[in-house]
């Protein structure tokens, strides 16, 4: 949002600050001034000038020589345009003067250019007469300017007055960051209010009259809103007997100003209002509307229109269209179209003035790709009340300007009108809520300077309409509170009940999880939840894999990002890759990431997010020492039971043989394992690779923090060890069932300490030694205790076909 601060003195006609200050001021009381730009800068000692003669230059056939009156005296000026003549009043920079540019169009210099006397090919100069371009215009924002040559100024100008005053040039533009929910702020009226408040002047907003002939548009033209959810509100007015001429230069320089391009009067009326009051208005030729009918209604599906910029765009039921008897005409609130267009040979047009559903208007300008400065406004949720306000000023400057006949009457259809809020008056608690004393009259000195209005009968604050962000007793206190100064407001402790604040339970085992990761040596690691459906090839995976069953992105960056992941490994192995083409030796790596697995395609709900705590690592290290840091994990955990892994699963990305599923009280939870060779190679890993990934929602409602501590021991262990011959097919974790199972509650623990397999053992078995500890709490245990455990233990083995060795 820019605005002049000329525009804004219109309406606070007592402002009389800096521009810094003006900034300085406005952003403390809550309407942020982005920056400001003075269009004076690096204008000095420029003037009217009036042509009286041109001679030709005796020693250049592309300059002339000219006496020009400037006011005080004539000068001679020498210059190469060739667009001037006797009698012309142009701007001129006098000795010593400064200009902003040039004609080029580049960056203007930061201190301008300096005019200084000289002489060109011999001929005396005293000053230059300047193109708008030199006095950091545009032809664009100034029309009437020629395309190469000097800026012709009216010829009521008095030489000698001030060039850069009658350009309009003395003024300063400010640029606005204004926050949504301010869309009151989206026009000058709105900034103007605010600036009055904020500097203590008097607010004095354009006085809107009646327009309007003896006749009644309803004999002209019908009206009908069929999607009253989309249109709050539709306002109509007609104008005949158009004239169509450039706007005047006050409305020219202050739309120039806010970056508008001038046209021709009736467009520049609509954006002068669009910027004035913040909303936005479109014309229809008369004659071009069909059966003279407007139908506000939805397009239909497959639908296509041409849009003012010619371009064709496709429409669908969602999107609001402005129709005539036959066709559409416009996009509501977007842009009107090709079909109805105001032209040079308009006679009759209609001024539409709208309100319509912000949300909508977003979705469709995004759809039809197409934001315009309308759309931009009606986006943010106009005050529907504002729409008759803005009609009818419109008709106010076309009936001063001359533009046309303003026909009588108004078409509004409005169902159902917006009221203002009340919201409780409660100073005492703002005080409390701002750390303040400040009194109840000063409060109400800036509500009223703000527009709100007090009951005093019921202690009440009336909201207007157009003040939609106010919505609660804390609303009220901040427009106390930016008025008031931020920088007054005394600081003060916060008071109230200290709380403990801790980690979820989720949350408390993924520290731990990160910290026995760490702790064993592992890197976390952060990877990619977009997959390409090729990694589930390079995982080895058949094509009837459920993990192939995939939430697919609807825009994704590429096929590599195309899917959400079902399996954590690709990113791990892909980090593994990384580290060893890098000639990294030995890497260990974590990660806690969630997968995406569909509950049902096409999706009809969220997909199941599931946390996996993903281990991987080569170098130093095997199966088993992945196993150590699993269990470790377990055991700060608090899932004291032992788990149990079985080989038995199908996990093509993992060795045959060397893998395991993790099985804790009855349920997996995860796996183990050695990555598949096939598989290290389609991720040229040269090594072999280990990983384990942990299902965290299987595995959290195991995870307990309660700890039971117990004393140390007084009465001395008792260990027993046994070598046993055993069938290759049997498992150790089967051995240490049956220890676990028969040991009694005075088995203290038992340890794994020899395999053997070789010449002195037959063929098909295996050799294994475990060394078993019992302790009694309470006494020493004897010997016949300790063989009794002994003999059940060895009898349960037995039953696996189990010996012991001679």
């Amino acid at each position: 949002m820019n605005t002049p601060l000329s525009w804004i003195k219109a309406y606070v006609p007592d402002l009389d600050v800096t521009p810094q200050d003006y900034t300085d001021a406005m952003t403390l009381t809550g309407t942020k001034v982005e920056g400001f730009e003075r269009l004076d800068k690096n204008l000095e000692k420029i003037v009217v000038g009036h042509i009286l003669s041109i001679e030709r230059h005796p020693d250049a056939d592309k300059l002339i020589v000219c006496q020009v009156n400037v006011g005080t005296e004539t000068v001679q000026i020498v210059t190469g345009a060739s667009n001037v003549k006797v009698g012309d009043k142009v701007p001129v920079v006098l000795d010593g003067g400064k200009v902003a540019g040039g004609h080029d169009g580049g960056t203007l210099p930061e201190d301008g250019i300096k005019i200084k006397k000289g002489k060109l090919r011999g001929i005396e100069s005293c000053g230059m007469m300047c193109s708008i371009e030199e006095l950091g215009g545009t032809s664009e924002m100034y029309p009437d300017a020629p395309e190469s040559g000097i800026y012709i100024l009216p010829e009521d100008s008095t030489p000698g007055d001030d060039a850069v005053e009658l350009l309009g040039f003395h003024d300063t533009v400010f640029e606005y960051e204004i926050t949504s929910n301010r869309v009151d702020c989206y026009s000058v009226i709105g900034i103007a209010r605010e600036a009055a408040a904020t500097f203590r002047k008097a607010f004095v907003p354009p006085v809107v009259t009646a327009t309007g002939n003896s006749e009644d548009i309803n004999d002209y033209l019908k009206v009908s809103v069929k999607d009253k959810d989309l249109c709050l509100r539709y306002c109509a007015r007609m104008v005949k007997n158009i004239k169509i001429a450039p706007s005047p230069v006050w409305m020219q320089r202050r739309l120039a100003a806010c970056g508008i391009r001038p046209i021709n009067n009736i467009v520049d009326i609509t954006n002068y209002v669009m910027e004035e009051y913040g909303q936005p208005m479109h014309a229809f030729d008369y004659e071009l509307i069909a059966g003279h009918e407007i139908i506000v209604a939805r397009a239909k599906d497959g639908d296509t229109f041409q849009t003012l910029d010619g371009q064709e765009r496709k429409l669908d039921s969602s999107i609001l269209m402005i129709n005539d008897g036959e066709k559409a005409v416009g996009i509501a609130g977007i842009m009107g179209g090709d079909n109805s267009k105001i032209t040079d040979d308009v006679k009759t047009m209609v001024f539409e003035a709208a309100c319509f559903d912000g949300t909508n208007i977003r979705l469709s300008s995004k759809k039809v790709g197409l934001r315009t400065d309308a759309s931009g406004k009606f986006e943010k949720g106009l005050d529907p009340n504002n729409a008759i306000e803005a009609m009818n000023r419109a008709c106010q400057l076309i009936e001063e300007l001359g533009a046309g006949e303003v026909v009588g009457g108004i078409i509004d259809i409005y169902p159902e009108k917006r009221e203002g809020k009340r919201i409780p008056f409660e100073p005492e608690k703002m005080n409390r809520l701002l750390g303040t004393d400040i009194s109840k009259e000063t409060m109400l000195d800036y509500y009223k300077m703000l527009e709100l209005e007090y009951d005093a009968s019921t202690s009440e604050i009336l909201i207007p309409t157009f003040r939609q962000d106010l919505e609660c007793m804390a609303d009220l206190a901040e427009e106390v509170a930016r008025f008031f100064g931020y920088d007054k407001i005394p600081v003060s402790l916060p008071n109230g009940e200290a709380t403990t604040g801790k980690l979820s339970y989720k949350l408390r085992v993924e520290e731990i999880a990160r910290e026995v990761a760490e702790f064993c040596g592992f890197s976390q690691g952060m990877t990619y939840s977009f997959e390409s459906p090729k990694v589930f090839d390079k995982l080895l995976l058949p094509k009837d894999s459920p993990l192939r069953l995939t939430v697919n992105i609807l825009n994704p960056l590429g096929e590599d990002f195309s899917v959400m992941r079902t399996s954590p490994l690709h990113g791990m192995l892909n980090s593994l890759s990384t580290n060893y083409n890098r000639r990294n030796k030995s890497v260990r790596l974590y990660e806690l990431a969630n997968i995406y697995l569909p509950k049902a395609l096409p999706l009809t709900e969220l997909p199941d997010e599931r946390m996996q705590l993903t281990f991987g690592f080569y170098g130093e290290g095997d199966f088993f020492d992945m196993k150590g840091v699993v269990e470790e994990l377990f055991e700060k955990t608090g899932m004291h039971k032992k788990p149990h892994y079985n080989p038995a699963g199908d996990k093509p990305f993992l060795h045959p043989g060397r893998y395991a599923d993790i099985i804790y009280d009855g349920t997996t939870i995860g796996y183990i394992g050695e990555v598949h060779p096939e598989v290290a190679d389609n991720y040229k890993i040269g090594e072999r690779a280990y990983v384990a990934v942990i299902d965290m929602p299987s595995m959290i409602p195991f995870t307990n923090f309660d700890r039971k501590y117990v004393g140390i021991a007084k009465y001395p262990a008792v260990t027993r060890d046994i070598s046993m011959v055993v069938p290759k097919d049997i498992l150790v974790g089967q051995i240490e069932e049956v220890i676990e199972q028969r040991g009694g509650k005075n088995l203290e623990s038992y340890e794994l300490f020899d395999i053997y397999e070789g010449a002195q053992i037959l063929a098909g078995f295996k050799s294994v030694a475990y060394s078993i500890t019992f302790r009694s709490a309470d006494h020493t245990l004897e010997d016949q205790e300790v063989s009794a455990v002994m003999k059940k233990i060895l009898n349960g083995l037995q039953g696996l076909g189990i010996e012991l060795r001679a």
